[in-house]
């Protein structure tokens, strides 16, 4: 997934300790999967960040991948509205966000097509010294 949308080639443990955390820790997040008979088609990721401006959570969407096949089919759409309906009823879920690379045209135009909009924020990060997650993609998709 992160190698064909943002073009880096992850550390395969890293990601296993990760994904194992946040199924043993629900209150950080979790998962949600479409699927279509009995194949994933698609699947996204949610954590949460609290806005004290707001006094609720943010549900961050993340890692958000629907498989060649099932593209442009409305599975994101489908998943988009499962975790709206999940939010629905939950007092402390204030909104939805996520990110999205600059050059990502289609994915961006999914994600205005399901009523979300460009904010004004820009993004900005740092990782600790000594944290690896990936390595630069030695091909492409």
């Amino acid at each position: 997934m992160a190698l064909e949308t943002e073009r880096k080639e992850l550390f395969p443990a890293v990601v296993r300790a990760g994904v194992r955390h946040l199924l043993r820790n629900p209150d950080s997040g979790f998962y949600v999967i479409a699927e279509a008979g009995a194949q994933a088609a698609g699947s996204l990721m949610i954590t949460k960040e609290w806005s004290d401006w707001r006094n609720g959570n943010f549900w961050w969407i993340q890692s958000v991948y629907v498989r060649p096949r099932f593209r442009r089919r409305g599975v994101y759409q489908r998943l988009y509205r499962y975790v709206q309906d999940l939010a629905a009823d939950n007092r402390a879920v204030c909104g939805f966000r996520l990110y999205v690379e600059r050059e990502n045209r289609r994915a961006q135009a999914a994600y205005r097509a399901v009523g979300m909009a460009k904010t004004r924020y820009l993004l900005f990060e740092e990782l600790k010294p000594g944290v690896r997650f990936c390595r630069p993609a030695s091909r492409t998709y």
